[in-house]
């Protein structure tokens, strides 16, 4: 009994190692290419001309400043240096505003809270302001009397008899 219950249980965990080793391999492979991470380095910063464009992106005719600054990239990771080290020198040349996107600790994690915080309240406030509405609305409006006078006018302007 105990050699046929395991030779399944032997079977997935063998289907198991080779999958995680082949997801392991995968994510391994484009690690080490240094086209790929000279790629993915460049679309992280920003282009210092002023054209708010991606340093990769960055096509304008006479641009100065992109090919410095792609070859100053080249030479980082020629050198050795980890994603974060070249990162952390274009911010310590350049100033942060040439990373594209903010860091996740310190005051520039409010850059990523605030827009869902604002979202956030804009939603509580606009479902607020509904209920406040329908709320008014379900209350009864106050009865106008009807008189036979009012009825008569109410004839006579719309030309009908008014259903009675």
């Amino acid at each position: 009994m105990i050699g046929r219950a395991s030779a399944p249980f032997r079977l997935w965990l063998k289907t198991l190692q080779a999958a995680c080793l082949a997801v392991a391999v995968c994510f391994s492979l484009g690690a080490s290419d240094s086209g790929s991470r000279y790629n993915n380095l460049n679309h992280r910063l920003m282009c210092t001309c002023g054209c708010a464009e991606l340093l990769g992106e960055c096509n304008h005719v006479g641009c100065q400043s992109s090919g410095q600054e792609l070859a100053e990239l080249t030479t980082g990771i020629t050198d050795g240096k980890s994603d974060q080290q070249i990162l952390d020198s274009f911010a310590a040349k350049y100033g942060a505003t040439v990373l594209a996107a903010p860091t996740t600790h310190g005051f520039d994690l409010v850059a990523w809270i605030a827009p869902f915080a604002v979202f956030v309240a804009a939603l509580l406030g606009t479902i607020l302001l509904v209920k406040r509405w329908s709320a008014g609305k379900l209350e009864a409006a106050p009865a106008i009397p009807v008189n036979d006078a009012v009825r008569e006018q109410i004839r006579r302007e719309t030309g009908g008899d008014g259903g009675y």
